[in-house]
């Protein structure tokens, strides 16, 4: 899609207004799920074993994340510094800026059969990792019919 920086249409920008308008109210479910434009995007899926979390940010530090577990309920939280124009002329004006920066905070609810113990985060390559596994009770097993 084609957004120019310098809008000198009057009728583009209405149209582009009506367009973003128009995402914002959409409540009706997508490919994507509902919960769009938070950061750090969230995957979130569970297996027999357990239940995986990724959280993809790149450019974070990882000493600035904080994951938490309480009660079932998984925090990730922290900040992202705000990248500067590189010019330190006072006359450099930023005409658009995309990437987030400042607290963010994500909330997940686990199972209730999560080992609390068992909850482990991991950091590579801008996407944060945390695996948890569930409990041996809860782990789904085969009987044999005798």
């Amino acid at each position: 899609m084609y957004r120019s920086l310098f809008p000198r249409d009057l009728f583009a920008e209405f149209d582009r207004l009506q367009r973003d308008l128009g995402g914002a109210f959409e409540y009706s479910p997508a490919i994507r799920g509902l919960g769009r434009g938070g950061y750090p995007a969230l995957n979130v899926g569970t297996t027999p074993a357990g239940v995986e979390v990724f959280a993809f940010a790149p450019g974070l530090d990882p000493a600035s994340v904080d994951v938490q577990l309480d009660r079932g309920v998984l925090t990730l939280s922290g900040e992202r510094k705000a990248a500067a124009p590189a010019s330190s002329d006072e006359k450099t004006t930023l005409h658009l800026n995309e990437r987030f920066a400042g607290r963010f905070r994500r909330v997940v609810s686990m199972p209730d059969d999560i080992d609390p113990a068992s909850v482990k985060a991991t950091f590579r390559d801008g996407v944060l990792r945390v695996s948890a596994e569930r409990k041996a009770a809860a782990q789904p097993r085969r009987i044999e019919v005798q």
